[in-house]
């Protein structure tokens, strides 16, 4: 099967993300990997994947994390693009993993899901 377009927004730390990568190969599928807390997305490539997923930057944002404390980001009144900013700055930020193939994406949670976009 073709692996033109498959990215996959991947942190080797989380079992989720793990699980994710291992569902694709299982399936014949070998994403490029984007370690996404070493090469946090640009703001431009953050906007494609909110499209794609079709969410709000709030939907991506891990509200477990310190640092969505620290930076006060469940303030209400803080724009889309105030938190695109704040998940660029801070890439722990950002849900995870995320696959994106031939222009549809998913949040790999449960890492199942990914399946409905390789098929």
């Amino acid at each position: 099967m073709s692996n033109d377009n498959l990215v996959m927004y991947h942190n080797p730390n989380c079992s989720k993300s793990r699980e994710t990568l291992q569902i694709l190969r299982d399936n014949d599928r070998e994403p490029v990997v984007v370690d996404y807390l070493e090469n946090p997305p640009r703001e431009d490539e953050l906007r494609r994947i909110i499209g794609l997923l079709g969410v709000s930057a709030r939907d991506l944002l891990r509200t477990t994390e310190q640092v969505y404390r620290d930076a006060e980001l469940d303030d209400d009144t803080l724009t889309e693009d105030e938190l695109i900013e704040a998940i660029c700055e801070y890439p722990a930020l950002l849900q995870r993993p995320i696959v994106i193939a031939n222009e549809r994406a998913v949040i790999g949670r449960p890492p199942a899901r990914v399946l409905e976009i390789i098929a």
